[in-house]
């Protein structure tokens, strides 16, 4: 067999299309979301490349219009998993061997597909089915999981190259192997993007997995394992499977070749699965690997040196762009005194501002909360808020559930750097802002890195550089991803790889080297040329 050793193409990040008035991108996605709105469409689970329906099925709702029916995804039972896990482990045969070259033209192939022809329908099932506007759509489910199969290409490849060196007559050389076993891969609601990287980094590396998304997030995962076919994933490499989250879990962790877990989501899911893995360890073959983005209680702080209109911008989009449904979303804001009334005038212009609706209309910034459950929890902190004596809502405040689960964008201001909304994990279009004194800007400094258990994003404000060096030092650990005049969303793979710490993760840093490490099970071969035959060494005499 030839072989040689292969240069990738160079990665790029995706650009992201306009969709302008009148533009052809912007025609052809809404002609695709309303084309797919009407329809109703069954969605299986696939085992080993089949397609499983079991007649057991839940039904998808658009959040902005709950009454609206756009298909039924079937759901698994025990021995589906069961099987899962042992069409992964058939399947890993043959793809632990495949040569990597290989492997990384399938996802080339895919981030390729995904760029032309299954770019519209991508963007229309995350739409409908996660309530996303044209552009957040664009940005993630096409552009970011673009990038993500193309540049964990290029980082599979520097970490190959990484060789240790070799003394005279002896070759050393380290082998990136993947684990030995199956992978699980857990995925959230509010990225598309993070659902097909999930289950695809391990896979790349040469690993088997077992996916579950989000409930909500059904739709465009059954576009994912279609753009994965057609790319010529083979079958049982990514079995991507619907149910009992309980029961998926609980089959997937007692399995005595369960090699890690690929994660995001809550907290305490998280911290479930550590206890019980940790209960486990003596019933696998080898230690899993344990990889979690989680949490965030994600902040802005401005000094009294900032340009009050970059504050401006920052909290509306930072706090608000996709509902503030990100992990990374700006939910609580420390102000100074001085700047706070022009920067009060500006955001309460700025949310009024926003149109609400379907994302039908890209015309419509805010959309739906992703269900039920969110609107709920969402409006009564707005209602509570309204009561308390140390809160005041200075715009925003409505809800509307009637038609979709709509939530104002809404901005608390609290006399109480501790109060509830600035410390709690709400997942939705909240702000809440502490004003402060401008002298004791330092001070609040130490409330932003001892407030909560998060320490995912972080923004901070200023327009001397002493002061930014001061609060970047002094929020050393208060977030793993840390933007010095800007909002703290919107990472770009292999720009600012992603990820927490604390109670928001083991920053593992999706989109980087790093998170791909955590995928393959070194081992180093040392090969010697002239082997001794004298067990004596000079120092004997």
């Amino acid at each position: 067999m030839a072989s040689g050793f292969y240069k990738v193409p160079k990665a790029a990040n995706e650009p992201v299309k306009s969709y302008a008035p009148n533009s052809a991108e912007r025609k052809e996605l809404l002609d695709t979301y309303r084309k797919m709105y009407q329809e109703k469409i069954d969605i299986p689970f696939y085992i080993g490349g089949k397609e499983v329906r079991t007649g057991k099925t839940s039904s998808i709702h658009p959040p902005h219009d709950h009454q609206h029916t756009v298909g039924q995804y079937h759901l698994a039972e025990k021995e589906h998993i069961e099987l899962a896990v042992q069409k992964a482990l058939e399947a890993r045969k043959q793809w632990a061997v495949t040569s990597w070259e290989h492997r990384a033209a399938i996802f080339l192939k895919a981030a390729e597909l995904l760029a032309g022809p299954f770019r519209a329908r991508m963007n229309a099932a995350t739409m409908i089915a996660q309530s996303k506007n044209v552009y957040q759509a664009e940005i993630d489910s096409a552009c970011e999981l673009i990038d993500f199969l193309r540049f964990n290409v290029e980082f599979m490849t520097e970490i190959y190259s990484n060789q240790p060196k070799s003394s005279p007559g002896v070759w050393n050389r380290m082998e990136y192997r993947p684990l030995e076993g199956f992978v699980y891969a857990i995925t959230p609601f509010n990225f598309t993007a993070i659902a097909g990287n999930l289950p695809a980094s391990p896979a790349l590396m040469g690993n088997v997995v077992i996916w579950k998304p989000a409930s909500s997030q059904v739709y465009s995962a059954h576009v994912i394992m279609e753009l994965f076919k057609a790319a010529g994933l083979p079958d049982g490499v990514i079995n991507m499977v619907t149910g009992s989250s309980a029961m998926i879990t609980d089959v997937i962790l007692n399995s005595p070749n369960f090699a890690g877990v690929h994660f995001t989501g809550s907290t305490p899911v998280f911290n479930s699965f550590w206890e019980t893995i940790g209960k486990n360890m003596n019933n696998y073959k080898s230690y899993p690997r344990i990889v979690g983005e989680t949490g965030g209680k994600d902040f802005i702080w401005a000094h009294p040196s900032a340009n009050p209109q970059e504050v401006i911008t920052a909290i509306s989009r930072g706090a608000f762009e996709y509902q503030g449904q990100k992990c990374s979303a700006a939910s609580r804001a420390y102000l100074p005194k001085s700047l706070w009334g022009d920067i009060k005038a500006g955001i309460i212009k700025d949310v009024k501002s926003f149109k609400m609706g379907t994302p039908e209309d890209p015309s419509n910034f805010i959309n739906a909360v992703i269900d039920n459950r969110a609107f709920k929890k969402l409006s009564n902190y707005i209602e509570q808020a309204k009561k308390d004596a140390d809160a005041e809502i200075i715009v925003g405040g409505g809800y509307d559930d009637s038609v979709g689960y709509f939530i104002e964008p809404t901005i608390i201001v609290t006399t109480n750097p501790y109060y509830d909304t600035m410390c709690t994990e709400l997942f939705g279009p909240i702000m809440t802002i502490y004003i402060y004194e401008d002298e004791q800007w330092e001070e609040i400094l130490d409330v932003i890195d001892n407030t909560g258990e998060f320490a995912l994003t972080g923004a901070i404000f200023s327009g001397d550089r002493y002061v930014i060096e001061t609060a970047t030092n002094k929020l050393e650990n208060a977030a793993g991803n840390f933007y010095i005049n800007d909002k703290p969303t919107g990472a770009v793979v292999g720009q600012q790889p992603f990820g927490g710490a604390r109670g928001s993760g083991t920053n593992d840093k999706a989109g980087s080297v790093w998170n791909l490490l955590r995928w393959v099970s070194n081992r180093t071969i040392k090969e010697t040329f002239v082997t001794p035959k004298d067990y004596r060494y000079p120092f004997l005499g």
